[in-house]
């Protein structure tokens, strides 16, 4: 491998790992504004008003915001670094595949932290599964517009 890869490789990896911790702020931010909006809509349950206003208060105090960011960071990490790879390896560029991927991960994470939700078929329980993928779909783009934009390891013609 000549230093011209090597140092492309180190750019890609970088700009993944910026592109995640960035993504999995903006979903952050996504999750809260689409609690927020739903919480009023009319004849919103009440539930939708507590899950709008506790991440609110979750990001006004730093280390309860940090401790979310991290939680959030081990519940979507491994599946993110999976497609992450997979869209380098393949240079995936689609916007559509890294917000569907965002999607999946985010519910996956979901499952992790809450893993009786499958059996509790609640109204409750689908909207948070909806509200978490519809984060991701943001999350996910924002990944792409930091990363995914230009993935590939492979050295671009230009620079081989």
């Amino acid at each position: 491998m000549g230093m011209a890869t090597a140092k492309h490789v180190a750019k890609r990896v970088l700009m993944m790992l910026a592109g995640y911790f960035v993504a999995v702020l903006v979903g952050l931010f996504a999750v809260v504004t689409i609690y927020g909006a739903l919480s009023s809509l009319p004849d919103a349950p009440a539930y939708f008003d507590l899950m709008g206003v506790s991440p609110i208060a979750a990001l006004v105090v730093p280390p309860l915001g940090m401790l979310i960011y991290f939680l959030t960071i081990m519940m979507t990490g491994l599946q993110t670094l999976i497609f992450a790879l997979i869209a380098e390896l393949f240079s995936l560029r689609s916007f559509w595949l890294h917000m569907v991927f965002g999607a999946a991960a985010a519910a996956a994470g979901f499952f992790l932290i809450w893993p009786s939700a499958p059996e509790d078929l609640s109204p409750e329980r689908w909207a948070d599964i909806g509200i978490i993928a519809a984060a991701g779909l943001v999350a996910g783009l924002a990944y792409w517009l930091i990363a995914g934009r230009e993935a590939g390891f492979r050295l671009p013609l230009s620079l081989r």
